[in-house]
């Protein structure tokens, strides 16, 4: 299963940099890095990041993230997957700019 990780334009040239992140300041707050499903994406971008511009979505399967994933509830009950260990560059499958538009951000259409 794919989760999604958005990250600002800075965070997202560290990551490049150096191979791997603890995670955006609330991740290294909260101990673990945060992730959204695709039906969940959204609303995090529309929570956590709204009106800002310079973002960018990352994608990784789940199933390759190992022990350090783990499911907690979070908003309402859902089930948000969060890593407890470092986000590796190597661990990213595919990653694209996250534009703000009118209505809020706009996602790819092929999210699964």
């Amino acid at each position: 299963m794919l989760i999604y990780k958005i990250l600002r334009g800075p965070e997202w040239a560290d990551l490049q940099a150096r191979g791997e992140t603890p995670g955006a300041p609330v991740d290294v707050a909260d101990g673990f890095v945060h992730f959204s499903t695709a039906t969940q994406a959204a609303e995090t971008a529309a929570k956590h990041f709204a009106g800002a511009e310079g973002l960018v979505l990352l994608a990784l399967d789940s199933d390759t993230l190992g022990d350090g994933l783990k499911w907690e509830p979070s908003r309402g009950g859902a089930l948000f997957p969060h890593l407890y260990g470092p986000l590796r560059l190597a661990d990213v499958l595919w990653h694209t700019p996250l534009p703000l538009g009118a209505d809020g951000h706009i996602f790819p259409d092929d999210m699964t």
